[in-house]
């Protein structure tokens, strides 16, 4: 039987999605190669932006015609679904099984499905390990059932995706810290963190699979506080900073495959100095830290709920250059929060000029159902948030052009993973930095960490030249 995902949202629904894919796979399931065409459906939604919403809405209204014509019902509509028209109409009509899990889904959960009758299995952010039953009962052709949550998250064992040099792993979920824009704490619940010896033999697993990078992912990642068990009467509380040091540790004396670590996201209200010195010290660590500030006013912070101000956060950037002078900073911006000012607004433009990221994730406040931001007065006039983000999004680019020029002429260390769509002679890989590199090479690179020297910028990648 096949299967075929679709994901929507943030890099923790990417490595959920690859978890559960794992389950299908282990049951002799393949991947569909064309989605008219599979026995089964995962839409993995995100909840975050009522954009993302409204795009799952009408893939429902998608899969809701398709249905029809997997079915073969009288009068089904097969524009732009011919290829599953040709499939019944060869082998007879073949039921499709709709399934949405993740945020949305676990949002709207008493609601989606009656809302929507063709979804068939609606698998909220406490029921993924429900997906060994219902994959059972569409084996067996049985009628769907209703799925219970569990009261407690469980970590799936592995998010390695088929093929991956980089993967993620999750370590925590959840978040505490009701940011009043954010549907996150109400649809993940409460931070927990997923304790050190099931987080070490993931990275086992993966250093078996050959994986190079990994990447440390949690709604609030340094805000992890999971236990190690030393012996059969101790056990010790491990901070964001000393699971670092661990796995580094980890990594030397199993002679892993894997040699860097990424990690995200980050609060800068939880990135301590212990956390600045691990990062500057270890060599498993990659230099590129995104610590998301979200804006640059002080009062819109606090209206954010951020519990830092806009003097702290710049005093806390200035403690990572100071100690990482090469780091490159990534960040997200919000513009468009209820009662933001011209004032306001120019504080972000400044913030910007004087941090200068390397790379950014701009978008305007999109009010959310449930928060408390969403009931703010003074909500922002849609225009004036467009031309604000125009704005923010044209300063980005300039300060990022000039940071990335910086580093041509520089030789760096380059994770080859793919060869180029555009050129089949060169290869694609990325820095420590989270750059994308383009040089000539052989396929049997891919996979392996070679020296390249930066001779150019091509918009957002640069060009090199191998290093022997």
């Amino acid at each position: 039987m096949t299967y075929f995902f679709e994901t929507y949202g943030c890099e923790m629904n990417i490595a959920e999605s690859a978890s559960v894919e794992q389950i299908f796979i282990s049951r002799g399931w393949t991947k569909a190669s064309d989605v008219q065409l599979a026995d089964l459906v995962i839409i993995n939604t995100c909840s975050v932006r009522a954009t993302a919403e409204t795009r799952i809405f009408g893939r429902l209204g998608f899969y809701d015609g398709l249905k029809r014509v997997r079915a073969k019902e009288p009068g089904a509509k097969t524009r732009t679904m011919e290829a599953a028209a040709e499939y019944v109409e060869k082998n007879g009509a073949i039921p499709l099984t709709l399934i949405v899990m993740g945020c949305m889904a676990e949002r709207l959960l008493k609601s989606l499905k009656k809302d929507f009758p063709q979804i068939d299995y609606v698998v909220g952010t406490y029921a993924k390990n429900k997906f060994g039953d219902i994959i059972t009962e569409v084996e067996n052709g049985l009628a769907p059932q209703d799925v219970e949550e569990e009261p407690v998250y469980t970590f799936a064992e592995t998010s390695y995706e088929e093929g991956a040099f980089s993967t993620f792993v999750p370590i925590m979920h959840g978040c505490n810290n009701f940011c009043t824009y954010c549907i996150v704490p109400y649809v993940r619940g409460r931070e927990v963190s997923r304790p050190v010896s099931e987080i070490l033999h993931e990275v086992d697993v993966l250093s078996s699979r050959g994986v190079k990078e990994i990447t440390l992912l949690g709604q609030n990642v340094n805000s992890y506080s999971g236990k190690l068990k030393k012996n059969e009467q101790s056990v010790e509380v491990v901070n964001f900073p000393s699971l670092l040091r661990i796995i580094s540790e980890h990594l030397d004396k199993t002679s892993s495959s894997i040699k860097w670590i990424r990690f995200e996201s980050s609060n800068p209200k939880d990135f301590s100095d212990e956390l600045i010195e691990v990062v500057a010290s270890d060599r498993h660590i990659c230099k590129s830290l995104h610590v998301a500030v979200q804006h640059g006013s002080t009062r819109i912070l606090k209206k954010m709920n951020r519990k830092y101000s806009r003097e702290e956060y710049l005093t806390l950037v200035e403690k990572i250059y100071r100690n990482i002078p090469d780091v490159a900073l990534s960040t997200d911006i919000m513009l468009g929060f209820p009662s933001e000012t011209d004032e306001d607004f120019n504080d972000v433009l400044s913030l910007m000029k004087q941090v200068q990221y390397e790379m950014a994730f701009m978008y305007y406040y999109n009010p959310r159902e449930g928060t408390p931001a969403a009931s703010m007065p003074e909500q922002v006039d849609i225009e004036v948030k467009k031309e604000r983000l125009q704005k923010v999004i044209d300063t980005q680019l300039s300060i990022q052009a000039e940071k990335m020029q910086k580093r041509v002429g520089s030789t760096v260390t380059v994770l080859a993973d793919i060869i180029s769509r555009d050129n089949r002679n060169e290869l694609l890989g990325k820095t420590e930095h989270n750059h994308r590199v383009a040089f000539e090479g052989k396929p049997g690179l891919i996979g392996s960490f070679v020296k390249v020297h930066i001779d150019s910028l091509s918009g957002n990648t640069f060009r090199g030249t191998l290093v022997n």
